[in-house]
């Protein structure tokens, strides 16, 4: 079953066709949920390059047993956010923009951790920077149907736009700072990272909880897109994305529709 659906997920990303239902058995658990997405990885031939983390809020996180899921961010949609940027959404699928803390992986955890401090998360960790995650999948229904199914289809993502580095990082007065999401002008959504569970860091952490589960070596130079600061706001092809993160920064993008590769 994970297979089959995982084939069907990448069929419609590689063509950029919308899916209207979703391809198989939907998963009923988060295990489940993340055999498919490894059926996926098994697939691809583009390289990993990081990896989005999104929050599962009540009562959800209760039911599935995790505050936090986890999905694969492909290299070739990863880039430096410049002053034309283009977030690609498939167009007859689900898109959505979401301001984030982009966290980098600078060293490798021994072999056989499974479990970390929110101190021994923060020692992986080389550079904070402030960004922008492409939230969009080819079945129009993923953010309707749960975290499992969100998580098959890679965690909803299609990819991931890298703004300036935040400064002094390790005080953590990032995570005070007001983020305000507009489109097309229009305020959409404002908020702060500490309204995290156990804030931006606790992203790392489960992550790192989460790949060493699976048995996936974590490598240096990954970046993890550790959740949404101002929420998950759907976008369309043509519309205009700014996000304000204070002194930190201004990040603009316009968003496109996916082509076929």
């Amino acid at each position: 079953m994970a297979d089959a659906i995982a084939k069907g997920f990448l069929s419609a990303r590689r063509a950029a066709q919308g899916l209207a239902d979703y391809p198989g058995t939907v998963p009923d658990t988060l295990t489940e949920a993340y055999a498919i997405q490894d059926a996926a990885l098994a697939r691809v031939e583009d390289r990993v390059a990081g990896w989005k983390v999104g929050r599962i809020l009540p009562p959800l996180s209760g039911q599935y047993g995790s505050d936090r899921l986890a999905g694969p961010i492909l290299a070739r949609t990863v880039a430096a956010i410049e002053s034309h940027s283009r977030g690609l959404v498939f167009a007859d699928g689900f898109g959505a923009i979401e301001a984030e803390f982009l966290f980098r992986i600078g060293k490798t955890p021994p072999a056989g951790i499974t479990h970390f401090t929110l101190e021994e998360a923060a020692d992986h960790v080389d550079a904070v920077h402030i960004g922008v995650e492409i939230a969009s999948s080819p079945f129009v229904g993923i953010n309707a149907m749960g975290p499992a199914v969100t998580v098959s289809d890679f965690g909803n993502n299609n990819g991931l736009l890298i703004g300036p580095a935040v400064p002094d990082w390790t005080s953590g007065a990032y995570a005070e700072q007001s983020v305000t999401t507009r489109i097309d002008g229009t305020e959409v959504g404002t908020g702060a990272a500490s309204a995290f569970s156990h804030g931006a860091l606790g992203s790392v952490r489960f992550l790192l909880e989460n790949l060493a589960s699976r048995g996936i070596a974590i490598q240096s130079g990954w970046w993890v897109s550790t959740g949404a600061v101002t929420g998950v706001h759907p976008v369309r092809p043509g519309q205009e994305v700014e996000m304000d993160f204070g002194p930190l920064g201004t990040l603009h993008c316009r968003i496109d529709a996916q082509e076929p590769r």
